[in-house]
C-alpha cells in the first residue's frame, strides 16, 4: 500500500518504521512545523521528529498546518493519522483511494478530544483502551476499525500510560487495519452516540460548547470536569 503519513513525535515514527517493515511505502508525511511563523528549513535541530524521519528517508512533508488535498499526491492508498492534530478535510481524506484512518487513545466513543489520556487519569478509569476508526468531519466520531481495551496499572500517570501502553498497542492496531485493508477487509462499526463523552483540552483557553449544556428536563453536564480546565 501506499500510505501518506499525517502525525507527529515519536508514535508517528514508530508507525511509519512498522509499516514499513510491513512492506508498505510511504509517499508522504504532514507534521507540524514547530516555529509557528517563522523559517526553520536550515536549522534542523527545531524539527518534529516525523519531519526529520521525512527528511532523511526523501519523503516529502508538507507542514500539517497547511495540509490540502493538493498536498496529497496520487497514487495515495491510506492516509494514516498518527497523534495529528491537523484536520483532514473531506476532499483531503477523498485523496486516499482506499481509507482515512487514525488511532485515539481512548475506548471510544469516551473520550474524545485531544487530552483523552489526561482525563482518563483525572477521572480514575480502571480500563481504558485504543481506538483505530476512519476519519469524517466529526472529531474522533468516525466509525471503528478496531479496538482493543486494557486495564490501567496502579500508578500510572498519563505519560507512563501512554508511553508504556497506549503507544505500542497503536502502532500495532494501526498495522493490524492496515493490513485488513490490504486483504480487502473493511471494518466500519458506527459509534454508539449514546454513550460519547468529549472533554476540552487541558492546556487551551475554557470553550463554550453549546451542545454540551444540557437542556430542562436532560441529563446534566458533569461541572467537575470543567473546574480542573478553568482553574
Amino acid at each position: 500500500m501506499n500510505i501518506y503519513m499525517s502525525g507527529q513525535g515519536g508514535f508517528a515514527v514508530a508507525v511509519a518504521e512498522a509499516l514499513l517493515d510491513d512492506g508498505h511505502k510511504i509517499v508522504g508525511a504532514a507534521a507540524p512545523r514547530l516555529r509557528k511563523g517563522k523559517s526553520d528549513e536550515g536549522d534542523a535541530m527545531c524539527w518534529d521528529r516525523l519531519r526529520s524521519w521525512a527528511y532523511h528517508k526523501d519523503v516529502p512533508w508538507t507542514d500539517s498546518a497547511e495540509l490540502r488535498a493538493r498536498h496529497i499526491p496520487d497514487g495515495v492508498d491510506i492516509i494514516v493519522a498518527a497523534h495529528s492534530h491537523a484536520f483532514l478535510g473531506r476532499q483531503t481524506r477523498a485523496r486516499a483511494a482506499v481509507a482515512t484512518i487514525g488511532y485515539h487513545p481512548s475506548l471510544l466513543p469516551l473520550h474524545r478530544g485531544r487530552d483523552a489520556i489526561r482525563w482518563t487519569i483525572r477521572d480514575g478509569d480502571k480500563v481504558t483502551g485504543g481506538s483505530v476508526y476512519h476519519l469524517t468531519e466529526r472529531t474522533d466520531a468516525g466509525p471503528l476499525a478496531a479496538q482493543e481495551h486494557l486495564f490501567v496499572p496502579p500508578g500510572s500517570t498519563a505519560q507512563s500510560l501512554w508511553r508504556d501502553h497506549l503507544a505500542p498497542l497503536g502502532v500495532r492496531l494501526l498495522l493490524k487495519v492496515v493490513a485488513d485493508l490490504t486483504a480487502d477487509r473493511r471494518i466500519e462499526v458506527p459509534q454508539d452516540e449514546k454513550l460519547a463523552t468529549w472533554e476540552p483540552a487541558m492546556g487551551a483557553p475554557p470553550l463554550f460548547k453549546p451542545e454540551l449544556i444540557a437542556l430542562p428536563g436532560t441529563a446534566k453536564v458533569d461541572s467537575s470536569k470543567w473546574a480542573l480546565h478553568e482553574g
